[in-house]
């Protein structure tokens, strides 16, 4: 067995479907440069898919913030300079070849999947928590003492997966893991390292017509006050570091939080297979104030802080809208939603509509194992990000908030229907009618509101018409078609009801006004 193999530049491992419809697997040096040719990363998961995603974001940092798009070196100078480069590389089309191979092909050493010193996103650990390559797979995740009760894989599948399948899994376990694993020294002063850094993060990221496109549109040259990132150094430019649970400053440059090894990792093979792997804890950054990062929802804590805001699997995206775009006092921008904005304003992207999209894990119990995945995405029309879309996007979020007081008083009218019919009224049963009735209205209003969003063109309609649109129709659905069929399906005893003045057709009106009082936004 050769102590150094898989090299991931020319060993086809990343997932993709082409641009005819055709899931393959390709080297990382192939990926990028037909990355024009390719229409999505098509990994496991969707979790899988942004950790690679941001693999290939860090290559492109590591050429780009140092050279123009013609391979020539030089250093950025200011926002327009930035501006200048990134466009002169979308009008390309793709990424140069020589470029991508030239720079790659300098660290070939530290992309040997398996070396005695230097395995690609791994360190040469010799302690650490044990486990099976069933705890690698992240779709999978199981722990020996903890099975899933259905699988999609068992056998040989959960037990020796390929080199090319762990070196997918390898990313997401560096960018996700739980924090199931254990110090290696009991009682010390050890600091947790909580999930991995892409758990901490409510991840957002724009999404192209092609692979190309997806990472320029997210390949973000300029911080928050729209100065050009320093240079920073990717892992494979830096010394492996053994060293176990250890806070690092937070990193000035996307490119290292990009390559972030939030763990020790050693993989553990047996022939041609992947058993198992070793894992410790590693490099720590502090979430606070964490601004360098690009591809995160933000929200503000009390001491003003701005922290990542993880999502919830139990919101819809749109939900989230104003703190999405939102540029109001209060809020701060995604940073790959600032960049796409600017872009916009300066007339440099041919899209009419914009896609954004969601992704993240779930976790349970004090993060210590992933419960969920979370996928969700929003188009639009692209000028909502420029000059025309700042008032729509004030109006939107309100209507937003408006829409969301409506389903709270459908979930509050549940109850109180619920009541009158004679179901118990225990408090933790009362939140589970209201619960499930606003899941309803939400599921009936879900996708009506992303094609209302869709058809909003603010070059030509009028807002106030196109608002009413909207509240027009939340008030048909939650009072004339929802609202009714809660009354129906009540029964005769709450339409006689406790006493003369509390039945559902009295409910049902106080029900009606709240909803019309909530849409004018009184």
């Amino acid at each position: 067995m050769n102590e150094i193999d898989f090299n991931l530049l020319y060993e086809p491992w990343i997932m993709v479907i082409d641009e005819k419809g055709i899931t393959q697997e390709m080297s990382l040096i192939d990926t990028l440069t037909q990355a024009h040719k390719i229409k999505t990363i098509a990994g496991e998961t969707s979790t899988q898919d942004i950790a690679i995603l941001r693999l290939l974001l860090a290559v492109l940092y590591s050429i780009y913030l140092r050279t123009d798009s013609d391979g020539t070196i030089s250093e950025l100078s200011d926002e327009d300079d930035a501006i200048e480069r990134w466009n002169k590389l979308w009008k390309k089309g793709k990424f140069i070849l020589e470029h991508i191979s030239d720079y790659l092909v300098k660290y070939k050493d530290r992309f040997w999947l398996f070396h005695p010193k230097e395995p690609f996103y791994q360190a040469p650990i010799g302690k650490g928590t044990p486990y099976s390559s069933s705890k690698l797979i992240g779709d999978l995740s199981e722990s020996g003492n903890k099975l899933r009760l259905f699988s999609n894989r068992n056998g040989k599948g959960k037990t020796e997966i390929s080199f090319a399948e762990a070196a997918r899994w390898l990313l997401h376990l560096n960018a996700f893991d739980d924090t199931s694993s254990k110090p290696t020294v009991r009682g010390g002063d050890l600091p947790s390292p909580g999930v991995g850094w892409l758990g901490k993060l409510g991840l957002i990221f724009a999404e192209g017509n092609n692979l190309f496109e997806t990472l320029m549109l997210n390949f973000v040259m300029t911080d928050h006050n729209g100065e050009p990132f320093p240079k920073g150094r990717a892992f494979w430019e830096s010394d492996i570091n053994t060293l176990e649970r250890v806070g690092v400053p937070l990193p000035e440059n996307p490119v290292e939080l990009l390559t972030l090894q939030s763990r020790r990792i050693l993989l553990k093979r047996a022939e041609n297979h992947v058993t198992g792997y070793l894992l410790m804890g590693g490099d720590i950054v502090q979430r606070e104030n964490a601004l360098t990062e690009q591809m995160t929802v933000w929200k503000q804590d009390k001491e003003g802080d701005w922290l990542p805001k993880r999502h919830d699997p139990s919101r819809l995206m749109w939900r989230d809208f104003s703190a999405l775009l939102s540029s109001a006092e209060g809020s701060f921008k995604p940073g790959v939603v600032r960049w796409t904005s600017l872009l916009v304003m300066e007339d440099l992207l041919p899209y009419d509509f914009i896609t954004f999209k969601i992704t993240g894990i779930k976790y349970a119990d004090k993060d210590f194992f992933a419960e969920d995945t979370i996928e969700d995405g929003m188009t639009f029309n692209a000028e909502l990000l420029g000059d025309l879309g700042e008032s729509w996007i004030y109006r939107i979020s309100d209507v937003i908030e408006r829409t969301e007081k409506s389903i709270s008083n459908f979930g509050c009218f549940a109850q109180n229907l619920s009541v009158e019919s004679g179901n118990d009224s225990e408090v933790k049963n009362l939140r589970f009618v209201s619960a499930s009735a606003k899941d309803l209205a939400y599921f009936h209003l879900d996708n009506p509101f992303r094609r209302w969003l869709y058809s909003i063109n603010p070059e030509s309609d009028d807002e106030e018409e196109k608002l009413n649109e909207w509240t027009g129709y939340v008030y048909s659905v939650l009072v004339d078609d929802l609202g009714k069929q809660l009354v129906e399906n009540a029964g005769i005893k709450a339409m006689v009801g406790r006493d003369l003045d509390k039945n559902s057709f009295s409910w049902y009106r106080l029900f009606r006004n709240s909803v019309r009082k909530a849409l004018k936004g009184d």
